[in-house]
């Protein structure tokens, strides 16, 4: 029966079930492995990772706000999500596919601006709950989870352990960029959610 109706389908609505599908699965298995704390990545981790995101493997692009970049994995996702269910919906009452493109696009993006807006705000509650960074961040340790661009030029972000919880702040550093993976420490704290922090092994002499 399934093979029948997909062969009834036009070659413009089988490209259009096909990202459906595929960002609806996606999906799926990230929100399940957010749930269970093994989130690959997301924009926002929720103490184990509401976030952002790809940060699923995040496709970093330092744009973004409050703890929540605009180029990630999660956020291609989230658009073709409200992209393709728009089309998949709306394909039997507009007969113009360039209308119907326009608006799934459109509602793509307000898909991806309400979900981090709301990572946004998770991620406002995280930070302000039963820790003061201004008092336990600096000196603490961790590794950049996303790349630091070099001497303040943009935001990138880490993972630090705080008072014994794994946490994830916006970083910034003085000096060289620092790529995934690097052993940083924090040495001010420029906001609630922002950390200048700096090399671990620049500390050893």
């Amino acid at each position: 029966m399934f093979s029948e109706l997909w062969t009834s389908l036009s070659p413009f609505m089988k490209v259009i079930w096909s990202i459906t599908l595929i960002a609806s699965l996606i999906f799926i298995i990230q929100t399940v492995m957010t749930f269970i704390g093994a989130d690959t990545g997301g924009d926002l981790d929720v103490d184990a990772a509401f976030d952002t995101d790809v940060n699923i493997a995040d496709v970093d692009g330092t744009v973004g706000a409050g703890g929540v970049n605009l180029y990630t994995f999660r956020n291609f996702v989230n658009f073709f999500l409200g992209f393709g269910w728009t089309a998949v919906l709306l394909s039997g009452s507009i007969a113009s596919r360039g209308l119907l493109l326009l608006i799934s696009v459109l509602v793509g993006i307000a898909f991806v601006a309400m979900v981090m807006y709301l990572f946004k705000w998770l991620y406002s509650m995280q930070q302000t709950g039963n820790i003061n960074v201004y008092k336990t961040a600096v000196g603490c340790t961790g590794t950049v989870y996303l790349n630091i661009p070099a001497e303040r030029s943009g935001e990138g972000k880490v993972q630090i352990t705080i008072q014994g919880a794994v946490r994830e702040y916006n970083a910034l550093t003085e000096g060289d960029a620092l790529p995934t993976g690097t052993p940083i420490k924090v040495v001010e704290v420029v906001n609630p959610s922002t950390l200048l922090v700096e090399p671990l092994n620049s500390l050893i002499i």
